[in-house]
């Protein structure tokens, strides 16, 4: 009988940390979708199986980062809406 009640109480501990993840992570979602997101990829280049280009949005920063196995590479980083003030085409 102890050990049922023992199984009893550990499952009861293991819901209330589940609910508590659950809620705490809708509420930090909700948050970040009314304010805007922070962090967005804009597009994906894969080079290679095992190299790509990452084109990521930071607040009001692009980002152009290279991922290979062994790290990844912040290869430019600009205003985000630096290219099309200028007019500029790049290669």
């Amino acid at each position: 009988m102890e050990t049922m009640r023992e199984i009893a109480a550990l499952v009861a501990v293991l819901a209330l940390v589940s609910a508590a993840g659950w809620v705490f992570g809708r509420r930090t979602g909700v948050a970040a979708g009314a304010g805007g997101r922070r962090l967005e990829r804009l597009e994906k280049l894969l080079l290679s199986p095992q190299h790509t280009l990452h084109l990521i949005r930071l607040e009001e920063r692009i980002l152009l980062v290279a991922s290979f196995p062994n790290g990844c590479t912040l290869l430019e980083s600009r205003a985000a809406g630096e290219g099309e003030r200028r007019g500029e085409a790049r290669p």
